[in-house]
């Protein structure tokens, strides 16, 4: 039920964070990986680590906020590993400003990337998806589905909007038989929350005393969701929005 053994996942943002996270999961799990990013030397080091443990792995870049990018990227997977089973739509970035300080051009970056980019690189995969007689789409949103933060409207305004895209996905595609769910992770350390951590000085503390698990997530926490919701396990869920937050979400 877990064996990705002969399928591809193409994963945006895997060269670090939590991308990395699931990128290490998946390949545990027999998956051939396809890391797709700007950083292509990132990239190529995080192929390295995947490639020690055993699988097969490459590296392409993109820039998920641009069509021409991500249709010749998908076009590269396809071709190099002959299909694609698996999209996790990890690329995203933040700027923390709060909504009276926040440029129209940062307000359209982070939409963009963490929006915008999960519908186009899903919209290009979706013909290959198809053919196979099905996939699984994965997209990263955030905690800021659910909670607003006054430093970040954009970035939650993106990851709400993620939850939204996840859901109009899955019921489009059910008859493709692509099941379309979303990851909500917590607070994880990454460079994304120590730069967080640096703008918010209070962050960490409050952080521990809000989430029951007492601790920080590791990157590797999001590998287990990662391969539940790839795998045939999860065949018959779709349109799910699931934290993995250590209990932070569960105490309202």
């Amino acid at each position: 039920m877990f064996d990705l053994t002969g399928k591809v996942a193409l994963i945006t943002g895997g060269n670090g964070g939590i991308g990395l996270g699931m990128a290490r999961g998946l390949a545990h799990a027999g998956a051939r990986i396809v890391i797709a990013a700007r950083n292509i030397e990132k990239s190529q080091a995080a192929v390295r680590e995947i490639q020690a443990l055993g699988v097969q792995a490459l590296a392409l870049p993109v820039d998920v906020t641009d069509s021409d990018s991500v249709e010749a990227m998908v076009t590269a997977a396809a071709e190099q590993c002959g299909r694609i089973d698996i999209l996790v739509n990890n690329a995203g970035m933040s700027i923390r400003n709060p909504v009276q300080d926040l440029l129209p051009e940062q307000w359209r970056q982070v939409l963009e990337t963490n929006l915008t980019g999960a519908f186009l690189c899903s919209r290009s995969v979706h013909p290959h998806m198809k053919r196979a007689g099905g996939g699984k789409v994965i997209h990263i949103g955030s905690m800021l589905s659910i909670f607003g933060a006054a430093y970040a409207p954009a970035y939650g305004a993106s990851k709400g909007g993620i939850v939204a895209l996840t859901k109009s996905m899955a019921v489009a595609w059910a008859k493709d038989r692509i099941q379309v769910n979303a990851i909500l992770p917590g607070w994880i350390d990454t460079d994304l929350t120590r730069q967080a951590r640096r703008h918010v000085p209070e962050l960490h503390d409050r952080v521990l005393d809000r989430t029951p698990a007492g601790r920080w997530g590791e990157i590797d926490d999001l590998a287990g969701i990662a391969v539940f919701l790839s795998a045939p396990a999860s065949d018959f869920v779709t349109g799910a929005a699931i934290p993995v937050d250590g209990g932070y979400s569960a105490l309202g």
